[in-house]
C-alpha cells in the first residue's frame, strides 16, 4: 500500500474527486497524454532547470532506484550539502489498520544558509518549482498538500520539521507555505488512503470543471449520461447535485417531474463553509432539466433581432501565461459572414522577439479595413476571452487610431445570448458542443484549443520551412473552422 506525493494532485486537480484516486490506483485505463500535456511537462522541466541554474553547486539525486535514492538523500541531508536536487524521502505510517509506505521527491532541498537562515525546526528549506502563478490554497490546494507532505516526510526522516516550505512559482517568485504539523498531514493521508484503498469504488458527482480535463472522463461521463444523472443539468453545481442525490433525486427526469420552481428555489445546498438557497437560478435549472428529459430545447427568454446584414466572426487562439508574464495571443482570426461574405483574415503572431506585437498590429490593420468597408459591423465571438484579451493588448501595446476600442464597442458575445434565451438538451454550452447540436461538422480529425497551443509551440521550435508551414496551416484551418462554427450557431439563432 503506497502513497506518493502526486496522489494529492490526482485527488484535488482539477477538483476534488475520490473516485479518480481509486481508478488511478487500480490502473484503470486513462486517456492518452495529449501533445499539450507533453508541452506542459517540457515547460515545467525548463522552468525547474532554469531555477536550478541559479542555486550554484548541487548534488543530483535523481538517478537510480528508489531504495538507492532514499539512502543517498538521507546521507546528503546529514552531510551538510547546500543544494540537493531531486532527492527522495520515504516513511511508513499506519492508516486504517494498514501499513502504508509514503514517498515524495521534492525538486530542491536547500540548507538554510543557501536561501535564508533556518529560524525553526530542521536545517533545510524544501522548495518545489511550479508553473502556476497564483499560489493560493483556494486556487491550487494540490500544491499546498504536496509541499506539506514533503515537510512531513522530512520530519519523519530527521526528527524535526523543515525550516520552511516554498514554491518557486511560474513568475519566478518564491512563495512560502506554512507547514501545518504532522497531525494535520496525517489526517489528510488518512482520507487519501481511504479513497486509494477502498474496497469498492467511491461515489462521485460529475461536473464540467471537475471532469473536463480528467484522465478518466471517458470512464465516468458516459456512465453519468447513461444514468441520466441530475448532475448533468446545466447550472446544477456540485453542491446542488450532491444535495439532490442525498434527497433521493438522482436523475434529471426526476428533477423535472418532482420539483416546482418555488420548491427548488427554497432548497439549501452546501456552499463554501456553509449553505445557500438555490434562489433565482431555480427556473433556469428546472428548464434545463426539462430540456434534457424531453430532448427538446426550451425557451427561457427573448432573442435579439440580429438585424445586421453582415457580421465579423472573431476568435482568438492564445497560450496561457505558463512561460511568459501574460497570455500570448498567437492568432487573431476574423471573417465576414452574411449578405457580403469575405475571406478568412488571420493575424498570426511572428516567431521572433517582436512577433507578439506584430500579431497585434496586424489585427488592428485588418479590423480597421473591415470598419472602413462595413461601418460599425458586429464582431461576433463566444464567451469573454476575446473581450478580455483585446482589452489587455490595448493596455499593453496601445491603440493607435482607436481601432481596438471600436472593436470592443462592437463585440457581440453569443454565449450569454444563447444561454439566456434557450435551455438546450446539452450538458455544456461550450462552442464545440453547441456547434454539434446545430449540425455543424468540422473537417479536421484533431482540433481544440489545447491541440492548437501544442501545435503552435511545436512550430515555434522549428526552423522556417515546409514542416513549420504545414503546422501553421493546420492551426489556421482550425481557427477558420471555429469562425465557421460561430456563424453556424448565429445563423441558427437568427432562424429562431
Amino acid at each position: 500500500m503506497r502513497i506518493i506525493a502526486t496522489d494529492f494532485h490526482t485527488l484535488l486537480s482539477p477538483a476534488q474527486c475520490e473516485r479518480r484516486v481509486y481508478l488511478d490506483a487500480r490502473a484503470t485505463e486513462a486517456a492518452e497524454v495529449s501533445e499539450f500535456d507533453e508541452w506542459l511537462f517540457a515547460a515545467g522541466a525548463a522552468h525547474e532547470a532554469g531555477h536550478l541554474a541559479t542555486l550554484g553547486p548541487y548534488v543530483d539525486l535523481g538517478e537510480g532506484g528508489e531504495d538507492d535514492r532514499v539512502a543517498r538523500t538521507g546521507a546528503a541531508l546529514k552531510s551538510g550539502e547546500a543544494v540537493l536536487y531531486q532527492g527522495e524521502l520515504r516513511a511508513e505510517i499506519d492508516l486504517g489498520g494498514k501499513t502504508w509506505t509514503v514517498v515524495g521527491a521534492p525538486d530542491f532541498i536547500l540548507l538554510g544558509a543557501c536561501g535564508k537562515p533556518s529560524g525553526k525546526g530542521g536545517a533545510h528549506i524544501i522548495r518545489d518549482s511550479k508553473l502556476a502563478r497564483r499560489i493560493a490554497d483556494k486556487d491550487h490546494p494540490e500544491i499546498f498538500r504536496q509541499l506539506e507532505l514533503y515537510g512531513w516526510l522530512y520530519e519523519k526522516t530527521l526528527g524535526a520539521p523543515p525550516a520552511g516550505l516554498e514554491v518557486h512559482a511560474g513568475d519566478g517568485s518564491i512563495v512560502p507555505i506554512d507547514y501545518p504539523g504532522a497531525a494535520a498531514v496525517e489526517a489528510r493521508l488518512e482520507a487519501l488512503a481511504a479513497a486509494k484503498g477502498a474496497a469498492t469504488e467511491p461515489p462521485a458527482i460529475v461536473g464540467r470543471t471537475k471532469c473536463g480535463d480528467c484522465a478518466f472522463n471517458d470512464d465516468c461521463w458516459p456512465r453519468a449520461e447513461a444514468a441520466r444523472d441530475v448532475a448533468l443539468v446545466y447550472g446544477a453545481d456540485q453542491g446542488l447535485a450532491r444535495q439532490l442525490h442525498a434527497d433521493g433525486t438522482h436523475t434529471y427526469d426526476a428533477l423535472a417531474a418532482d420539483y416546482t420552481e418555488d420548491a427548488l428555489a427554497d432548497l439549501s445546498r452546501p456552499w463554501g463553509q456553509g449553505s445557500q438557497r438555490v434562489g433565482s437560478a431555480a427556473g433556469a435549472i428546472l428548464t434545463g432539466a426539462r430540456a434534457l428529459s424531453t430532448g427538446k430545447p426550451q425557451r427561457l427568454g427573448p432573442l435579439p433581432a440580429f438585424a445586421e446584414k453582415n457580421y465579423v466572426m472573431f476568435d482568438l487562439e492564445g497560450i496561457p501565461p505558463y512561460t511568459e508574464p501574460e497570455t500570448l495571443i498567437y492568432l487573431w482570426g476574423m471573417q465576414v459572414y452574411g449578405q457580403s461574405p469575405g475571406p478568412f483574415l488571420p493575424a498570426l503572431a511572428g516567431f521572433d522577439d517582436q512577433g507578439d506585437e506584430h500579431g497585434w498590429n496586424e489585427f488592428l490593420r485588418i479590423a480597421g479595413d473591415l470598419f472602413r468597408e462595413h461601418g460599425d459591423i458586429p464582431f461576433v465571438h463566444w464567451h469573454s476571452y476575446e473581450r478580455t484579451h483585446v482589452t489587455a493588448y490595448m493596455d499593453h501595446y496601445g491603440d493607435p487610431g482607436g481601432i481596438a476600442a471600436r472593436v470592443l464597442d462592437n463585440l457581440l458575445d453569443l454565449l450569454p445570448i444563447t444561454r439566456g434565451a434557450l435551455a438546450l438538451p446539452v450538458t455544456s454550452y461550450s462552442l464545440k458542443v453547441i456547434e454539434q447540436y446545430v449540425g455543424f461538422e468540422r473537417s479536421q480529425e484533431e482540433f481544440g484549443g489545447t491541440w492548437s497551443i501544442a501545435q503552435y509551440m511545436a512550430a515555434q521550435e522549428m526552423k522556417p520551412g515546409a514542416e513549420r508551414d504545414a503546422i501553421v496551416a493546420e492551426i489556421l484551418k482550425y481557427n477558420e473552422e471555429d469562425l465557421a462554427a460561430t456563424w453556424a450557431v448565429l445563423d441558427w439563432l437568427r432562424g429562431l
